[in-house]
Order: C-alpha cells, then sequence, then structure tokens
C-alpha cells in the first residue's frame, strides 16, 4: 500500500498510494450496478483536488460532521418544545437515527453508504430553531419563503466556514434538497434516506409521544399494527425489511403497496393526534411568536448581524434572506436569550 522516500529535509516518511482510487475500485466490483460510485460523481460546485484516501462521499461526510450547523443540531427541537426528561429526541438525535437506518437499508442493498450516510447526516442542517414552528414563522415573515430543505443546501453552499461554504458533491447536495416527500432525489442512495427520514421520525416520535403520555401503544391504528407489529421496534424493523426486500435487485427504491399503506396510515394519525396535540404543541404559538419578533428585529438592526452574513448582504444577498440565515442558524436555546438581551430588562431575567 505504500513505499518509503526521503523528503527535502532528508527524513523518510511513507507515501500511502492509491488507497482512494483502491477504495473506488473496491465499490465499482462490490457494489451493486444500480448504487451511485464515488468515481462516478459529477464533482463540487467548485473544482478541488481529490483527497488520497477518502473517497468524494467519505470526504462529504466528514466535512458535514466537523461543521457548526451539524453541532448546532444537538439543541434545536425535534418535535417537542423544552419537554422534561432527559430521553428526548432533539435535531440531532433525529439525524443520527435517520442515518443508522439508511446507511442499514444501503448496506443490505449493496448502495454506496457514504453517500447515504453523507445526505443523512446534513438532511437537516438548515432547520430553524423551535422545530417546525421556527420554520413556520420564516416561511410566513420572509417574502422569498422559507424551506429547511433549500435551507440546508444554502448552509452547506454558502454559510458554513463564516461564508466560504464547504463545498459538497452534487449527489450530496441533491439528496439533501429533495429528502422530502415533495420531491425526488436523483440516486437511489437519496431516495433511501428520503424513505429513512419518515420512518424514523414516524418511530421516534411515536416513541417520545408514549414517554410524554401524549398517546399509548393501544391508541395505534390497528390496521398498522396488525401489519408492521405492535411495539415502535418491531414497526421500524418491519418498514426497514420491507424496503430492502422490495427493492433488492431493482433500480428503485420501494415499498410493498401493504406497508406503504400502513405507513401512511401511521403519518396521518401522527399528525392528527401528536403533531397537532395541543399538549405537545401548545406553545408552539409562542415559538413562532419569538422568531417572527426577532426577525423584525434583525431587518431593522443589520448592524447587529454577524459580519460575515453582513458582507454577504453587501455582496447583493437579499437582507431579508441575511435575517433568515441568521435566526434559522441558532440553536432553541441561543434564540431565547437574543430575545431575552433585547427585549427583557437584565434585572428580570430569570
Amino acid at each position: 500500500m505504500g513505499s518509503k522516500v526521503m523528503n527535502s529535509n532528508g527524513i523518510w516518511e511513507r507515501h500511502i498510494m492509491n488507497i482512494r482510487e483502491s477504495l473506488e475500485q473496491w465499490e465499482k466490483e462490490y457494489l451493486s450496478p444500480y448504487a451511485m460510485l464515488s468515481m462516478h460523481s459529477r464533482g463540487r460546485l467548485k473544482p478541488e483536488e481529490q483527497c488520497d484516501i477518502r473517497p468524494v462521499f467519505q470526504r462529504d461526510r466528514d466535512r458535514i460532521i466537523h461543521s457548526k450547523s451539524f453541532r448546532r443540531l444537538k439543541d434545536k427541537t425535534q418535535v417537542f418544545l423544552t419537554p422534561e426528561g432527559d430521553h428526548y429526541r432533539t435535531r440531532l438525535t433525529h439525524t443520527l437515527e435517520v442515518s443508522q437506518t439508511a446507511r442499514t437499508i444501503a448496506k443490505a442493498l449493496q448502495l454506496n453508504e457514504d453517500l447515504v450516510e453523507a445526505i443523512a447526516l446534513g438532511h437537516d442542517l438548515g432547520h430553524t430553531p423551535f422545530g417546525h414552528a421556527g420554520e413556520r414563522a420564516l416561511d410566513r415573515a420572509c417574502p422569498y419563503g422559507f424551506r429547511h430543505n433549500e435551507q440546508s443546501v444554502r448552509t452547506v453552499d454558502l454559510l458554513e466556514k463564516d461564508g466560504q461554504g464547504i463545498n459538497l458533491t452534487m449527489e450530496v447536495r441533491d439528496g439533501i434538497l429533495n429528502h422530502q416527500t415533495a420531491s425526488m432525489p436523483g440516486t437511489l442512495e437519496g431516495r433511501i434516506v428520503r424513505f429513512a427520514d419518515k420512518i424514523a421520525y414516524i418511530h421516534h416520535d411515536t416513541d417520545d409521544a408514549i414517554r410524554g403520555n401524549i398517546m399509548k401503544e393501544s391508541d395505534v391504528p390497528a390496521k398498522v399494527s396488525a401489519v408492521a407489529g405492535r411495539s415502535c421496534t418491531q414497526r421500524l424493523d418491519y418498514f426497514i425489511h420491507n424496503i430492502v426486500t422490495s427493492s433488492r435487485g431493482r433500480d428503485d427504491i420501494c415499498m410493498s403497496k401493504e406497508a406503504e399503506e400502513a405507513m401512511q396510515t401511521m403519518r396521518e394519525f401522527m399528525f392528527r393526534n401528536v403533531y397537532r396535540n395541543p399538549v405537545a404543541k401548545g406553545q408552539e404559538n409562542k415559538a413562532e411568536n419569538l422568531v417572527v419578533t426577532l426577525y423584525e428585529y434583525y431587518m431593522n438592526h443589520t448592524e447587529k448581524l454577524p459580519k460575515f452574513l453582513y458582507r454577504l448582504m453587501e455582496e447583493g444577498e437579499p437582507l431579508e434572506k441575511i435575517v433568515c440565515d441568521y435566526i434559522g442558524s441558532m440553536t432553541d436555546r441561543f434564540a431565547i436569550a437574543q430575545y431575552q438581551e433585547i427585549y427583557i430588562p437584565k434585572t428580570w431575567h430569570g
């Protein structure tokens, strides 16, 4: 794998030769003919020299994990605002569960795990504080609208590294942009993440809702339990297995009709009974008002924006989008702290 050469200082070094190329060759020989091979990537927005060790999608995965926006996910709401207890999911734990589910499916189908993992880890980087409540607030306030999948791509292209971006491959960007139901990724790996996102949130949001006494396992529709199982774990296992068996040997990622109907029934049940439940979501109007108030404040106080965002605005980016960039990147805790700093007298802080 390597040879020893003497450098300009007269010191022997071991040069690692062709590790990336050997991994690319392994992909070509081992992965499914329907897999997206690293060597066939359409490249990056800005061309750059290849890594000598890592194929392009592995490199993207590493860039996402080391990004600030990835670290901030640990303090962003998944479903429940400031729940009492340590075991409720955050946006970060949701992302990790999506990644694990997607990798399990990709490995079973001999598709590109590195690509799947990069898309999964990056799919929610543009999510707002306070979950979908924050997204709704910015979408209402900003004339350009606000959608977290588009913001995730904007984050990796433009906002990370103080405005430099992290220059991901086209395939990872496509998977991040198109992970929601309304769109379809261009690779099978992206389609896996699209399914894994839904499977993960149905599974863990049910688990959290049961933990929070918002629902009981016995509330799950009988036709879902009869098909997919009578516990969160059984249903997760069922959907994963069904995708693998339904997609094996095909140029598609799909479920059986029975499984798809069960998942759709479960999603509709969750929207009726959890995602719009006043116990779980009763505080969301306060979170939305907080986000809108911050938006209006920064629209009128641009001097308070971080320097790199101010620079992007001077380069022609619309102010409305820049304000969304700043607020959308905030964690729940930081957004609350900013609101308190601006509007609440210091002597009133708890």
